[in-house]
């Protein structure tokens, strides 16, 4: 099966290059978009060799996971795109919810068939990482910002022996392709991208995020370097940054570092 863009997605002007293998979806869509490619175009492939997420840790994509970049080429701040990551996290849970609608069926009330968004930019199955979202941006000619959001899903499988325990679709017992997920993503990013609307819309995403988060309201801890804040996951502001209750009642913003949520957080997890 073809990698193929969703009608939504083509209808309003996507276009595709897909891979039967490469090294990183993001690097390729950086390195077009260098060469004045302007978007917005998807760049995907069912097997990653030298992929990387946050930190540049590296993420491999074994044959059959699906790895996906999109590039888009607009007139925003850096700050203002950077909120594009939880317009993707929400398009990739729409698009998860709808090839798993089968198993869950099968599965009702199992926690492990009910997605969340963690904080900044992972999807989770239960308590495991299914997903993660990496942004990258640069300014090229006109004054432009070309911003590359890359998806990685473990579609047929997850790695081992990481901070956060990881699934795949395959180990829930969805058995889809990465072709096919990747056609409902490409047209629920349409959607999304368009509620976004150049950060216009980041309001309506902020609140259908909240509604999917991870954590909510329990405990948290952030550790950015060698410090760690710990206290109650409060809300999303106007941002996109992680408001986080302290003890004492200061309410402070985050705006990166990584998190560990109730037993972890309590046992300040490293």
């Amino acid at each position: 099966m073809a990698f193929s863009l969703g009608p939504r997605a083509i209808s309003v002007g996507y276009r595709l290059a897909a891979f039967d293998q490469i090294g990183s979806t993001n690097t390729e869509a950086i390195s077009c978009a260098r060469a004045g490619v302007s978007g917005p175009m998807w760049f995907v492939t069912s097997e990653q060799t030298a992929g990387r997420g946050r930190r540049h840790r590296p993420w491999i994509a074994p044959r059959g996971n699906l790895a996906a970049s999109v590039l888009e080429v607009i007139d925003v701040s850096p700050s203002v795109a950077a909120t594009l990551g939880f317009a993707a996290g929400l398009a990739l849970e729409a698009a998860l919810r709808k090839v798993s609608i089968d198993t869950s069926l099968r599965l009702a009330g199992s926690d492990q068939m009910k997605f969340f968004l963690k904080w900044p930019n992972d999807v989770l199955a239960g308590q495991q990482k299914l997903a993660g979202i990496l942004l990258e941006a640069e300014a090229v000619a006109g004054s432009r910002l070309a911003v590359v959001i890359g998806i990685g899903t473990n579609v047929v499988a997850a790695p081992e022996g990481t901070a956060m325990p990881a699934t795949s679709l395959a180990a829930l017992g969805v058995r889809i392709s990465a072709e096919e997920l990747f056609t409902e993503l490409s047209d629920a990013w349409a959607e999304l991208r368009g509620i976004w609307d150049n950060g216009r819309g980041f309001g309506e995403i902020r609140q259908r995020w909240l509604a999917r988060a991870a954590g909510l309201g329990g405990k948290v801890a952030i550790h950015t370097g060698g410090a760690t804040l710990e206290g109650t996951f409060d809300t999303l502001d106007e941002a996109g940054c992680m408001i986080v209750r302290t003890a004492e009642g200061r309410r402070v913003p985050i705006a990166a570092g990584d998190v560990y949520f109730g037993e972890a957080a309590s046992a300040g997890a490293i």
